[in-house]
């Protein structure tokens, strides 16, 4: 198993699960169309008929010998209201996986009110959210009428791309940046040529460690959360609410008419909906610092011969610590100083950084394991997910896709969740907390709504 996704089970701890959960609302989804799904299109990667198990010196993808779908597909007839599927929901994502299985579980609900609910809860480790909304989106068409469309993978660990680029880079150091790894390769009249080439690269190296070592500084040097209601001692006890479908062209509107982006409006209403929530006042609360953990996909920034296929799974995210506003006073002051901090973050090392360091995680020993990630998250008080869905409806086993939601883990002690999901020119927030840290869910989406309405001038 590569190190980027064994990480995330290095990482686990019992009151905090590294599982997504991802539910969607589908009109007339039954039970055997879900199944003939499950057998065709969602088997196709190999990687869901596998579990991770653990072997010296790492981890390991190991087919499952006794594989049933029946395992990993529960059917629930009850009738649910919308309050009580959302309790559901909630017990579902305190239910443990069993780890003798393919850590992943689908449960179906196909006489909910409202259409038939279908939840999947997945571990970390087979994908990141990219991963995952690109496989649904090859798997669910446009049409009704349309096949979905087959890719799937072999589950083969191909170290050889990463080893490959490592003995590249390494050849390149030692002869000073030639293309053909050999110095002696060149003629000797090329000698000047060649120490000046080996000087730039020097200098490059030079410079590309000192912005190294200002960037992992900068981050060090930031200052930890203010003790709050939010960073209180884990009971490992979750619930999840979602909000309604707040069109997406409200936030397009307003980003436009402010001339920021509509991440930065999302993270404003975030802010809003925490500042109540930290148990501080007064002038605490003017000099409260709290940051939300942010991932970025990285796939874009990798060297080219470390780009992920089409439709791969893995994991392939970095993280930035945006510091939220808590002590704006205003919709517009926490809009701006967002997107003040969002546009400084893009311009840094950080998301690279904190790939890199949770890609290390699985292969450094235990007791120092747990130190190395309170490093980076103890210095925020939330995680904060904004993954864009397609603009267009799509159809799973032939039934529409009414809504898309998610819920994200948060690592270490990290106890909040906030996830924000785009489709079919909707958009909804979904909250997933620990009951230490937060108890009122809904009250929270009611508060991320309300500073919409705050931005927008109207309900």
């Amino acid at each position: 198993m590569l190190p980027t996704d064994s990480a995330w089970l290095a990482l686990e701890n019992p009151r905090n699960p590294m599982t997504i959960t991802v539910m969607m609302r589908a009109d007339g989804l039954t039970s055997p169309r879900m199944r003939e799904f499950l057998r065709v299109y969602w088997m196709a990667w190999e990687r869901f008929g596998c579990m991770p198990v653990k072997r010296a010196p790492g981890w390991w993808w190991e087919q499952d010998p006794v594989f049933d779908l029946g395992h990993h597909l529960d059917v629930v007839l009850d009738r649910f209201t919308e309050s009580e599927l959302q309790d559901w929901v909630s017990a579902r994502i305190n239910q443990p996986l069993p780890a003798y299985r393919p850590l992943w579980k689908f449960w179906l609900a196909p006489n909910a009110e409202g259409g038939s609910a279908l939840l999947l809860r997945i571990h970390h480790c087979y994908a990141d959210g990219v991963s995952l909304t690109g496989i649904f989106d090859s798997l669910c068409p446009a049409s009704p009428q349309q096949h979905p469309a087959i890719y799937g993978a072999h589950q083969t660990e191909d170290f050889a791309p990463w080893m490959a680029a490592a003995k590249g880079r390494l050849e390149g150091m030692v002869s000073g940046g030639t293309s053909s790894g050999s110095v002696a390769e060149e003629p000797i009249s090329a000698d000047g040529k060649r120490r000046e080439r080996t000087g730039c690269w020097l200098d490059q190296l030079t410079r590309t460690g000192l912005k190294l070592v200002n960037e992992v500084t900068d981050f060090l040097a930031e200052p930890e959360d203010t003790p709050s209601d939010l960073k209180r001692p884990l009971l490992g006890q979750r619930h999840c609410r979602w909000s309604v479908p707040v069109p997406l062209d409200r936030f397009r509107s307003i980003a436009k008419t402010m001339n920021v982006t509509i991440n930065d409006v999302l993270l404003s209403c975030v802010a809003a909906a925490v500042r109540p929530r930290l148990g501080v006042s007064g002038t605490t609360l003017d000099d409260a610092v709290m940051h939300a953990a942010v991932p970025i996909d990285i796939r874009s920034r990798l060297p080219d011969d470390l780009q992920p296929e089409p439709d791969a799974l893995g994991n392939y995210f970095g993280t930035v610590f945006v510091p939220l506003p808590v002590d704006g006073e205003s919709a517009p002051e926490r809009v701006y100083r967002i997107k003040q901090e969002t546009r400084r973050l893009k311009k840094s090392w950080q998301p690279g950084i904190a790939w890199g360091v949770a890609a290390c995680a699985s292969l450094i020993p235990e007791p120092l394991r747990q130190p190395l990630s309170d490093v980076f998250y103890r210095k925020a008080s939330a995680v904060v997910s904004n993954v864009p869905g397609t603009p267009e409806a799509r159809y799973i086993a032939g039934c529409r896709i009414k809504e898309q939601m998610f819920w994200v883990p948060q690592a270490g002690d990290i106890g909040l969740g906030i996830s924000i999901v785009s489709y079919a020119g909707q958009v909804q927030f979904g909250v997933v907390a620990d009951e230490a840290v937060l108890d009122d869910a809904q009250g929270f989406l009611k508060d991320c709504l309300q500073e919409l309405s705050d931005l927008s001038g109207r309900p």
